[in-house]
């Protein structure tokens, strides 16, 4: 999971948690793949219908803003997005999202457009668009957190091998 590849489907900022995870479709709460088919729709009617798997989430800043929701990261990933790059985070929406393993990236998105095919090296801290030819450096990820990442999540993490080696 070192290396990621998508398109990116571009947002803008303070996109909520009730955006992405709409609480009118609160009843399917414990039917992921139906509740995913509803994922950022008030944000961006088209996004849930045509995503790719592999497909990455980019928006500005304060990115899952709002409630702690925490469906809000786990139907991104049901969606098929393999990360969300943004501006910056809402605090607990980043950290739901390292827990249910989904990677999360913060820098400057300013550059990216809707449709660029993007490559993410977690691990260098480098962020490729590939439509533009341009790189984007960021903070690597922690060895920790790739190691939750690499899981699945925190729950498959500690399952496999304890708790955490911090």
């Amino acid at each position: 999971m070192k290396t990621l590849n998508g398109r990116a489907w571009k947002f803008g900022d303070m996109v909520t948690t009730d955006h992405i995870c709409p609480g009118r479709y609160f009843h399917l709460r414990t039917n992921l793949p139906e509740l995913a088919k509803h994922t950022l729709e008030d944000a961006r009617a088209d996004y849930a219908k045509n995503v790719k798997p592999g497909d990455i989430v980019v928006a500005g800043r304060n990115f899952g803003m709002g409630s702690s929701r925490e469906h809000a990261p786990v139907v991104i990933k049901v969606s098929g997005a393999s990360a969300v790059v943004a501006k910056s985070f809402a605090r607990i929406f980043y950290r739901n999202a390292v827990n249910i393993g989904l990677p999360v990236v913060i820098c400057d998105t300013s550059r990216i457009e809707d449709g660029d095919e993007l490559s993410i090296d977690l691990e260098t801290g480098k962020l490729i668009d590939m439509t533009k030819k341009f790189e984007i450096k960021f903070a690597p990820m922690p060895a920790a957190m790739m190691g939750i990442l690499s899981e699945g999540g925190l729950v498959p993490y500690i399952q496999k091998h304890g708790d955490l080696k911090i």
